[in-house]
C-alpha cells in the first residue's frame, strides 16, 4: 500500500512565499487558527493584511463579516458552520457566498453545496473573525450576553416572580443568574419604566423585534436573532405556566411579578406564526383600578355617567375598540357602586384587577363556564349589580336582558364604533328591539387620546402642538392619555323610537338633540383646552373628511340632503374658492383641511373686518361665516354683504356654536344660504358646501 504523501509545508507558507516572504515555513496539518497566527507572526503583518494576501493569492474576495444577510443563515446549519469553520454571508438564485479561512477545503465546498442547493463561492476571512461571527449569529447565549454587557449587573434581581411554579417547568438550574432570565428581566423592567401597557415579541424569518405599546402607540425597543427571541418566548411561557413544548397552538396565561418596588400582573398570550411563536404581554397594575374622579373625564361626562349608575335596574354598556379604556371605566364605576350595601358580582375573561368588596368569577369556556352559564349561576346569588366582561353572543345578551328585567343593574362591554351603533349591534346578535328599548339605560362610547407632554410641549399656542420631544416622553411629544367619550342616556322618546324600528342615523340625530356630545366634539374640546392636538384627534378618530358623513345636523334645513363623500377627492372647478371666517384658529384649520382635501382653494379671515375687505376684492365662490367674532360680528357682516356689492352674490354658510333656533331663523332671514352648528365635522361640512354651491350654480343668474 502506497502511503499518502503529506505536503512539505502549509498552503499559507506558499501564499506568503508568492509575495516575497521566502523564509516562512509553517508545518502542514496544524489547525487553521495556529497556521494563520504563525503566518502573521513570521511575516510580521497584521491579520487583516494576511487576509488580503491570502485572498489575492487565490484570486478570491475578502469577506465582509459585518455585512451579513441574516436570511442566509437558514441555508447553513450551525453544526456545519462549526465543523468547517465557515460562515454564510449572502446568496442569490445560484450562488452561496461563504467566508472561509481555508480556500482549499473541498470537503466543505461539497457539503455546503449539498446543504444549500447553491454553488459555494468562497471569500477569505481570518479564523477568529469567522468563529466570532458564528458565536454572534448562531449562539443565542452569546447574543444575549452581548445585549446584557452594558446593562446594570443588578438586573438579575430587578424582577421577582411572586407565584410558585411547577417543578417540571422551572428546574433548579433555571436561576436568576442565567442570561435568558436576566434578558427577560431587563425587557420587563424597561417596559415598566417606559409606561408600556403591552410588550410585543414578534418573529420574522431570521430576526425578531420587541416593541412596547406606550400611550396606545407601538414603539421599537430591541432586535434579536430568532434563536435568542425563541428563548425569550420560552421564558415568558414558563412565567405564565404555559406548555413550552407546544408551539403549534395559541396559549394564554398569567403571572404576578414585583418590579422596582411595585407589583404587576402579566397577562400572556402566545400564537404560532410561520417562523416561530409571537408573544404579547399585557402589563397590569393591580392597584390601577381607580374611582371615576381619577379618570380625568370631562365634568359633563362624569355627571351623565353618574346619572346612568343611579339606575337600580337595566343595562349599561361601554363600547370601543381594544385598548380604549373600557375596563378601566367600568372598574371605576364598580368601585363607586361598591359602598358595602349592595352585592356586586362579576364574570370576566380574564379578571384584570382584583377589587375588594366584589365577588369576581373567571369565565372558562373550555370547561363550560361561559358568560351565559355564569350569569345563570349569579342570578341565584342574590346580586344587586352584575358586571359581564363582554356581550359576545345571543345567549349572553338574553341572560343580561333577563337579569335587568328582574331588578338587577347589568354592566358590560360591546365592540362598536359609537354609542348609537350599540343598538344595531344588539339587534345583529339577535335581540329584538322591544327588549333593547325596555332594558337599555345608556351607552358610553370611549377612546383614549394622548396628551401633550408638559415638559417639552407648549399648550398655550392655538391650536396646541405636540412637544418637541424629551426624555420624559421618549421623544414623542406626548405623555399620558385622557378619555374622550360620548354618552347616550336613554329618554322615553329614544326608547319609543328604538321600539318602532327607527334607523340608526335618525337615532343619532335624536341622541344629539338630547345633549349627547359626539366623540369628535369631545376630542375637539380637549384640543381647545390645549390638552391634545388635531393631529392626535385624526390618529384616534380617523380623518372623516374622506368618509361617509354622519347623520344630518339637527338644525339642518329640510331642503338640504347630505350625500356620501367618495373615497377620492371630488373634482371641483378651479374657481371654487372658499373663505373661512372665524376667530377660532382651530375651526379655521379644520375647515381648511377638510375643504382642501376635496380640491377647494381656501383663504382665511380671523374677524369680520378682515373678511369684508377680502370679500370686496371678489373671486370667491362661498363664505363660511362665524356669527360671534370681534370687530364686526357675523350677523352684522351678513346684513352688510346682502345689502349691496360683491357680497350680495356670494353664497354664505353661517357657523355657530349656539343651538338657539331664533339665531338660525334670523340668519336665514338675513340671507344665509345654510346654517351649521359647531364643532365642525369635516364630512358634514364638505357635503353642505357642495350642496350650497350646486344650488347656487343652478339658480337663475340676475
Amino acid at each position: 500500500m502506497i502511503p499518502k504523501l503529506m505536503p512539505r509545508q502549509h498552503w499559507i507558507s506558499d501564499a506568503l512565499r508568492y509575495f516575497g516572504w521566502s523564509d516562512v515555513d509553517i508545518a502542514p496539518g496544524i489547525s487553521p487558527t495556529e497556521a494563520w497566527a504563525a503566518g502573521a507572526l513570521a511575516a510580521k503583518i497584521s491579520m487583516d493584511d494576511l487576509t488580503r494576501k491570502v485572498a489575492a493569492h487565490f484570486k478570491l474576495g475578502v469577506a465582509d463579516i459585518e455585512a451579513v444577510d441574516r436570511k442566509v443563515l437558514r441555508l447553513v446549519p450551525e453544526k456545519l458552520a462549526r465543523r468547517y469553520g465557515v460562515f454564510p454571508l449572502s446568496e442569490d438564485d445560484r450562488n452561496l457566498f461563504v467566508a472561509t479561512s481555508n480556500p482549499l477545503d473541498f470537503a466543505a465546498e461539497r457539503d455546503l453545496a449539498f446543504a444549500s442547493g447553491r454553488v459555494p463561492v468562497f471569500q477569505v476571512a481570518a479564523p477568529e473573525r469567522i468563529r466570532a461571527a458564528i458565536q454572534r449569529h448562531y449562539s443565542p447565549e452569546k447574543v444575549i450576553e452581548e445585549v446584557l454587557s452594558k446593562t446594570d449587573p443588578e438586573i438579575a434581581h430587578a424582577v421577582r416572580v411572586l407565584e410558585d411554579f411547577e417543578p417540571e417547568l422551572l428546574g433548579l438550574g433555571d436561576t436568576a443568574s442565567t442570561p435568558i432570565v436576566r434578558l427577560c428581566n431587563m425587557i420587563l423592567r424597561d417596559a415598566v419604566r417606559a409606561r408600556a401597557s403591552d410588550i410585543h415579541i414578534e418573529p420574522s424569518r431570521s430576526v425578531g423585534a420587541i416593541r412596547f405599546r406606550i400611550d396606545g402607540v407601538l414603539k421599537f425597543y430591541k432586535e434579536l436573532p430568532i434563536p435568542a427571541l425563541n428563548r425569550v418566548v420560552s421564558r415568558i411561557k414558563v412565567l405564565g405556566k404555559l406548555d413550552i413544548s407546544d408551539r403549534m397552538r395559541p396559549q394564554d396565561g398569567r403571572t404576578r411579578v414585583h418590579i422596582e418596588h411595585q407589583t404587576y400582573d402579566l397577562r400572556i398570550s402566545t400564537v404560532p406564526t410561520r417562523e416561530a411563536e409571537k408573544a404579547v404581554i399585557r402589563i397590569l397594575n393591580p392597584d390601577g383600578a381607580r374611582v371615576l374622579d381619577d379618570l380625568a373625564m370631562a365634568p359633563q361626562d362624569i355627571r351623565r355617567l353618574r346619572t346612568l349608575l343611579s339606575n337600580r335596574e337595566g343595562i349599561i354598556l361601554v363600547t370601543g375598540p381594544t385598548g380604549s379604556g373600557k375596563t378601566t371605566t367600568l372598574y371605576a364605576a364598580l368601585r363607586e357602586l361598591a359602598d358595602g350595601k349592595v352585592n356586586i358580582t362579576t364574570v370576566e375573561d380574564p379578571i384584570e384587577y382584583e377589587l375588594a368588596g366584589l365577588t369576581q368569577m373567571q369565565a372558562e369556556p373550555r370547561q363550560g363556564m361561559t358568560f351565559a352559564v355564569a350569569l345563570r349561576a349569579i342570578l341565584r346569588q342574590d346580586p344587586d349589580v352584575i358586571f359581564v366582561g363582554e356581550i359576545r353572543d345571543l345567549e349572553t345578551a338574553q341572560m343580561a336582558v333577563q337579569a335587568s328585567m328582574t331588578g338587577h343593574l347589568v354592566l358590560s362591554t360591546l365592540h362598536t364604533n359609537d354609542a348609537v351603533s350599540a343598538i344595531s349591534r344588539l339587534t345583529d346578535i339577535g335581540l329584538d328591539r322591544i327588549s333593547i328599548a325596555a332594558t337599555l339605560r345608556g351607552v358610553i362610547s370611549q377612546r383614549l387620546i394622548r396628551t401633550i407632554c408638559s415638559k417639552c410641549g407648549n399648550s398655550a399656542q392655538s391650536p396646541a402642538a405636540r412637544g418637541k420631544g424629551c426624555e420624559d416622553c421618549l421623544q414623542t411629544g406626548y405623555y399620558g392619555r385622557l378619555p374622550i367619550q360620548e354618552i347616550l342616556v336613554m329618554t322615553p322618546i329614544i326608547q319609543e323610537a328604538i321600539s318602532n324600528g327607527t334607523s340608526i342615523p335618525d337615532l343619532q340625530q335624536m341622541a344629539l338633540a338630547a345633549d349627547m356630545r359626539s366623540l369628535r366634539s369631545s376630542a375637539l374640546a380637549r384640543v381647545a383646552a390645549g390638552e391634545t392636538t388635531l393631529e392626535e384627534v385624526d390618529r384616534v378618530l380617523g380623518d372623516t373628511s374622506e368618509k361617509s358623513p354622519p347623520p344630518r345636523d339637527r338644525r339642518a334645513s329640510d331642503s338640504v340632503r347630505l350625500v356620501a363623500v367618495p373615497d377620492q377627492p371630488v373634482k371641483v372647478p378651479e374657481q371654487s374658492h372658499v373663505l373661512v371666517v372665524d376667530d377660532d384658529s382651530i375651526n379655521r384649520r379644520i375647515a381648511r383641511s377638510a375643504l382642501e382635501k376635496q380640491g377647494y382653494r381656501v383663504s382665511e379671515a380671523a374677524d369680520g373686518m378682515a373678511a369684508l375687505e377680502r370679500i370686496q376684492e371678489g373671486g370667491l365662490s362661498l363664505v363660511l361665516l362665524d356669527l360671534s367674532m370681534p370687530r364686526l360680528n357675523g350677523g352684522e357682516l351678513l346684513k352688510k354683504l346682502r345689502s349691496s356689492g360683491e357680497g350680495s352674490r356670494v353664497p354664505i354658510i353661517v357657523l355657530t356654536g349656539s343651538g338657539d333656533e331664533m339665531a338660525e331663523e334670523q340668519s336665514m332671514e338675513d340671507g344665509a344660504d345654510d346654517y351649521i352648528l359647531k364643532p365642525l365635522d369635516p364630512a358634514r361640512l364638505t357635503a353642505r358646501v357642495r350642496a350650497v354651491l350646486r344650488r347656487s350654480e343652478n339658480s337663475p343668474k340676475s
